[in-house]
């Protein structure tokens, strides 16, 4: 095989959509303070990451790591060419994030019905109506709504998820007006040949491929495989945390979202543009785990720590 013929259909750029200051920081035991989480973001956009979820619009006794929603929207500057984003449950955390100022919110749900059952309460189908009333208002707000779907590739009370609940909730999403569906592998269970069918499955289904991102958390160690699958079909959208902040609620210590550092440096090992400083991200994932008291999951991040031990460099 001719050099370079295995990666051809891979996009010559992609567009890191960073998840760790909502998706990442809501799973830490450890809440980090508004400061910090200010200055989290301030530093990922330093960095280079044009998309970033700052915070989400919850009732704080759901969530109490994301309690000072309204102020860390509040506090945070927009920049030209950034776009924020925060998550939206109902109608009331879509008036939150109006009177916050945000111009792009997200939805969330799951293919699984015990999921949905088990994380916002409702059934598919009630949850459906739900997204279609704040969806519709949203969009008339002149706010861009982003779609997460979670369980695309299991679910941790049904095992296996049907390829038709997963289409039908796409179908639905984006006939309610989503830009852009974000596909979870929620308990990092999915594997290359299993993106493949699910992708297949989505473009017979008439869905294009562009409006597609990929969010796979890395339980089992297979994110980047599957990234890798992900990007042949093109997909230029690839979701992530930094420092590989969170953690997969259904198996405990287990890690959470794919790092972010970790997807950048492969993706310029591929010759992927991603337009992020990786020295930059790495030292803020190095002063993370430090304020969060921990560990922080990424490869990347304990290849740089060990690289500084041995050199007798300061880490950041």
């Amino acid at each position: 095989m001719p050099p370079g013929d295995l990666f051809v259909a891979a996009p010559s750029a992609v567009s890191i959509y960073e998840v760790g200051p909502r998706d990442g920081l809501q799973n830490e035991k450890q809440i980090l303070p508004t400061d910090r989480k200010v200055e989290l973001v301030e530093g990922l956009i330093d960095a280079g990451l044009r998309r970033v979820e700052i915070t989400s619009f919850v009732n704080p006794r759901w969530i109490p790591a994301m309690a000072d929603h309204m102020e860390v929207a509040s506090r945070i500057k927009p920049r030209e060419g950034v776009r924020l984003s925060a998550l939206v449950p109902n109608m009331r955390g879509l008036d939150g994030a109006t009177r916050a100022g945000m111009q792009e919110v997200a939805v969330f749900m799951a293919a699984s019905q015990t999921h949905n059952h088990k994380n916002i309460n409702k059934s598919t189908e009630e949850a459906l109506r739900t997204y279609r009333g704040v969806v519709g208002e949203a969009l008339s707000r002149g706010m861009k709504v982003r779609g997460y779907i979670s369980c695309v590739y299991g679910c941790p009370y049904e095992g296996a998820v049907p390829l038709d609940d997963v289409l039908m909730v796409c179908h639905e999403l984006l006939d309610m007006g989503v830009y852009e569906l974000s596909l979870g592998d929620t308990i990092g269970v999915g594997t290359p040949r299993q993106i493949e069918y699910v992708f297949r499955g989505l473009m017979r289904s008439g869905i294009s491929l562009p409006q597609v991102a990929v969010h796979f958390h890395d339980t089992r160690g297979t994110a980047l495989a599957n990234i890798t699958v992900a990007l042949q079909f093109g997909i230029g959208t690839i979701d992530s945390a930094v420092g590989g902040l969170g953690g997969c609620p259904y198996a405990p210590g287990a890690s959470g979202n794919v790092a972010t550092e970790d997807v950048v440096y492969m993706l310029q090992g591929m010759g992927v543009e991603t337009g992020v400083d990786l020295d930059r991200l790495v030292a803020i994932s190095a002063r993370l785990g430090g304020q969060l008291a921990r560990e922080l999951p990424s490869k990347y991040l304990k290849a740089h720590l060990g690289h500084c031990a041995r050199l007798g460099q300061p880490v950041y």
